[in-house]
């Protein structure tokens, strides 16, 4: 039995940027309560990498809130609109993937999906299935259903369009790609962020002419990333991986900005909205160990969760040293005349993936050798057997010759 309809409407709509258009989503609600009958759920994601950041996780998670509501998760695995490329939001054309690679990203991604959603309760699909049988007459019809104007509405099109920048053609098929998504699904629901509006409504527009029912848009915001800027992103290293370690989900967690604490809690959180509140309205710290635990746990469990809290407040707060620090053996080779350059000393440690971010690391003063802060980029240090290398807050190691 499904709870009242504002029972569900409120889970819904925590966090959302819109839904379009509401009064249908109470509508389908209503008259899936009065026929016990679930609304299908439709999310789609296009395995373009290796993992999943908590960022992507925002409306996987609200998929998480319809399956606790009762109601049908349909996961599209994109293998063939992820060779096309999503150009939502972006200024250039987003380089195209081999199918072989998709489908290795795919296996990767349903692992951490089954951290979010009931995998086991999903219907799990992949877009081949149908685009690999179209031929190109099927192609063609495709084509027809939208006109070149209305595609030149969606505002990076219009924009990239009007400063001259390229647009392939493929591009222009990728939002039709996934409203057909919908219409083979039979989708009542989409779930996407908000930059993902314009491709929702092609999904509504495409199942009208295909005499279906039109599915309602759940658009939800982009979360921004650990620099309180720029939206999460992996290329940015402002993110946090669903797969990383349990401390480094924590640590991360802790270094998000105050003015960002609200939209995390509400987006990436299993607080209940009463507590988050209560959280925010004491002593920031507090609520920053509570969101950071909250990460934790849903990713990894509770034990990893107390485990990582405590090692944080270990290492990094009571700034004790960590249990185990890696020993770093450093060749002859690098060493001229007794000395090391400091900058390839951290990236000899793996604590720096170049000599330009490591000199970055000790101008910003966050580098010291057995306690004594470098601050030279152009340094030249004697190493020690035993010295320990600082790099930030968590990274350490200690060298042997």
């Amino acid at each position: 039995m499904f709870a009242d309809v504002e029972t569900q409407m409120k889970q819904i709509a925590r966090g959302t940027v819109d839904i379009f258009p509401r009064e249908e989503l109470l509508s389908k609600l209503e008259s899936s309560r009065r026929n016990n009958r679930p609304l299908r759920v439709k999310y789609g994601i296009d395995p373009t990498s290796m993992d999943i950041h908590i960022g992507h996780a925002v409306p996987i998670l609200k998929l998480r809130h319809f399956q606790d509501l009762g109601h049908q998760a349909v996961i599209i695995i994109g293998d063939y609109t992820a060779m096309v490329g999503d150009p939502s939001g972006r200024d250039t054309t987003r380089p195209q993937l081999t199918h072989d690679q998709v489908l290795a990203n795919a296996r990767t991604y349903l692992a951490q999906l089954g951290k979010i959603v009931a995998l086991d309760k999903a219907e799990v699909v992949y877009n081949g299935d149908w685009f690999g049988k179209m031929n190109f007459l099927d192609v063609i019809k495709l084509a027809s259903q939208m006109t070149v104007a209305r595609l030149l509405e969606r505002d990076d099109f219009s924009n990239r369009y009007k400063e001259g920048s390229p647009i392939s053609l493929h591009e222009f098929i990728y939002p039709l790609m996934q409203g057909y998504d919908s219409v083979m699904v039979r989708a009542d629901v989409e779930l996407g962020g908000n930059d993902q509006t314009f491709n929702l409504l092609v999904g509504r527009q495409l199942q009208k002419d295909a005499a279906q029912p039109t599915q309602v848009a759940v658009t939800l915001p982009l979360l921004v990333g650990l620099d309180g800027q720029m939206k999460m992103s992996k290329s940015y290293g402002n993110h946090i991986g669903i797969n990383e370690p349990a401390s480094t989900i924590y640590a991360k967690a802790m270094s998000i900005p105050d003015s960002a604490m609200r939209t995390y809690f509400d987006l990436t959180s299993d607080v209940p909205p009463e507590e988050m509140e209560r959280l925010l309205a004491g002593d920031p710290m507090t609520a920053k160990m509570a969101l950071a635990r909250s990460l934790v746990r849903r990713y990894h469990g509770e034990q990893p969760a107390a485990e990582a809290a405590e090692k944080f407040d270990r290492e990094v707060r009571r700034k004790e040293l960590p249990e185990e620090i890696p020993e770093v053996r450093v060749p002859p080779e690098l060493i001229e005349g007794g000395k090391i350059w400091i900058a390839k000393l951290i990236v000899h440690c793996g604590h720096a993936p170049s000599t330009s971010e490591a000199r970055r690391l000790v101008s910003q003063g966050a580098v010291s050798l057995d306690g004594t802060p470098i601050t030279d980029p152009s340094a030249n240090i004697t190493p020690a057997a035993g010295a320990l290398l600082k790099v930030g807050k968590r990274k350490f190691a200690r060298l042997a010759l």
